[in-house]
């Protein structure tokens, strides 16, 4: 006697959000391309789909994500030399494999993702090569941020991988070993010579202060940081 396993179908999924559920390609495919699914962050590993509704994004996400995207920029105006990309939020996809949406995404070097008219609006991941660093904004996504997730970007073969917890105040930097598996680590490779601790330094600044005054801290640090 043989089972089958019921189809995962867009409706049914809605109703599951924020949990890992089986999944075929075909099955994330109908699943993306539903236009009421516009707002929702995709990702899918190893036979398994996560949806996220992110609804509009909130204060907190908006603040630490913003913050993060402006901390990259600060740092490398002090390495004019470094071409670097900020894709945070992109849609990447290595058909028909593997699905990440991460809230950070860097590239180094000028070999970045461009769009060209007519293309989709996403990083296809057999055309492109995979980011340098991704990071994930984890409020109420922790869990799975330094599980399944990890799991996933290691599976791409991402050198680096943060994981920065709101509530926590933390970030978490993992980076890939030759056995394809991540470890914590506590200075940055891919913004070499970062120490993580300053990175949460700058996160408890926001308890005073904006994103914006807490990056401009993070800017007068990271010049002093260059001159020792």
């Amino acid at each position: 006697m043989t089972t089958s396993t019921p189809t995962v179908t867009s409706k049914a999924l809605t109703k599951t959000l924020h949990h890992w559920k089986p999944a075929t390609w075909e099955e994330y495919l109908a699943y993306r391309d539903d236009p009421t699914n516009d707002r929702m962050r995709l990702f899918f590993n190893r036979g398994y789909l996560l949806v996220i509704d992110m609804g509009w994004e909130g204060i907190d996400h908006a603040t630490f994500s913003d913050l993060f995207t402006m901390l990259f920029g600060f740092w490398f105006l002090h390495k004019p030399e470094q071409i670097f990309s900020s894709l945070g939020r992109c849609l990447m996809e290595k058909p028909p494999q593997k699905v990440g949406a991460p809230d950070l995404v860097l590239y180094l070097g000028d070999d970045y993702p461009r769009w060209q008219p007519g293309e989709k609006r996403r990083i296809n991941l057999n055309q492109w090569r995979v980011p340098d660093l991704v990071g994930e904004i984890a409020d109420t996504t922790l869990a799975t941020d330094l599980d399944e997730k990890k799991q996933l970007y290691a599976d791409l073969e991402i050198r680096e991988y943060w994981v920065i917890d709101i509530r926590g105040e933390r970030v978490f930097c993992f980076q890939l070993q030759e056995n394809g598996k991540y470890l914590e680590c506590q200075n940055s490779l891919v913004l070499e010579g970062l120490p993580i601790t300053l990175l949460e330094e700058t996160l408890s600044h926001l308890n005073q202060g904006t994103n914006g005054s807490a990056a401009l801290w993070f800017a007068q640090q990271i010049a002093n940081l260059k001159t020792e």
